[in-house]
């Protein structure tokens, strides 16, 4: 009669064999094996760890460090104990709060269109189209341009002389308009260019969310009588919500965190200042500001970390709206 040999199981470790004592090399090879079974898992994520601590936890709390200190561009090797004093600098500085307010309009005119534009793109792209492979890789085209290409060929198009969509505007009798200069156009130009860049990006997330989503619970709406735009509102939109989300939290980061368009917008000093009556200036230029063009690090630093509280409040903001439509919609 034919018997089968049980399997070693993934936690046992080797025996001696033959029911017989283990000798002493086989109790180093167990006491080898269990401590490879403890330590394996450890060394696989190490590399991350270590890559992490090395260029994200240290230059996170070097920083912290530099904000508690005066240290200056041209003299790193000198610091001097200041405590709190760089964050009461930047907190009374009025430029500081325009800044907070710049960025948090251009935020908020770019990421809401662009989702919604990336929202609808993803609910055309789900449906079987021909050269579908090639409709996504066009609306991808704008994230694999570089910052820098598609600012200064925005700079191009909102010219306030000779520029292409001004030329545009005067067919319809609109006259010249300064759109770098204006406290309001300046700032929709700068959301216009975002909106290019990441809708393509958003877009791709929104669709491979929706092709997750069952096909049954289509066909059940369908049976019910529910047309398109009900199945996209009833069916997509409430499977979605995860993703929403995750794409309303990565474009809030990334509004802090302007810089390229903004600088390259004007170019020059008025670039580099955000505007003539820093109109423009987002926190990520506020801080290029003090730190390189100042030189005074410890404020800079203080910027920074500004900019990680503003971050951690977002994302408890959504956290909780988050939280609050999943138990509204249990």
């Amino acid at each position: 009669m034919a018997t089968t040999t049980p399997a070693r199981g993934a936690h046992t470790p080797p025996t001696g064999g033959s029911g017989a004592a283990p000798n002493g090399r086989s109790a180093w090879r167990t006491r080898l094996w269990r401590f490879d079974d403890k330590v394996s898992p450890y060394a696989y994520i190490a590399p991350f760890f270590l890559v992490f601590g090395a260029f994200g936890l240290y230059p996170l709390l070097y920083t912290g460090w530099i904000a508690l200190h005066r240290v200056e561009m041209t003299s790193l090797d000198q610091s001097e104990w200041v405590g709190w004093d760089n964050f009461a600098k930047i907190l009374q500085d009025s430029e500081f709060w325009t800044s907070v307010s710049n960025t948090f309009i251009i935020g908020v005119i770019s990421t809401v269109p662009q989702l919604l534009m990336a929202l609808g793109l993803a609910h055309l792209l789900n449906y079987k189209l021909r050269a579908s492979t090639f409709w996504r890789t066009v609306i991808l085209t704008p994230y694999a341009t570089s910052v820098a290409t598609a600012a200064l060929v925005f700079a191009l198009v909102f010219r306030a002389d000779g520029g292409i969509l001004n030329w545009v505007l005067s067919f319809f009798g609109v006259e010249n308009i300064d759109w770098g200069n204006g406290h309001w156009t300046s700032k929709i130009a700068i959301s216009v260019i975002v909106i290019w860049r990441w809708t393509g990006y958003n877009a791709l997330i929104y669709l491979a969310a929706m092709q997750a989503v069952p096909a049954d619970l289509y066909e059940a709406a369908s049976i019910d009588g529910a047309n398109r735009w009900q199945q996209f509102v009833k069916v997509t939109i409430p499977s979605l919500r995860p993703t929403i989300l995750f794409t309303i939290v990565i474009s809030t980061i990334g509004s802090l965190q302007l810089f390229g368009e903004p600088l390259l917008l004007q170019g020059g000093t008025l670039g580099a200042v955000g505007g003539s009556e820093h109109q423009y200036e987002t926190l990520s230029i506020y801080l290029f500001n003090y730190g390189w063009k100042l030189g005074h690090l410890g404020p800079a630093a203080a910027v920074a970390w500004a900019m990680l509280v503003l971050l951690l409040l977002i994302a408890l903001i959504n956290w909780i709206v988050g939280r609050y439509v999943r138990k509204n919609a249990v």
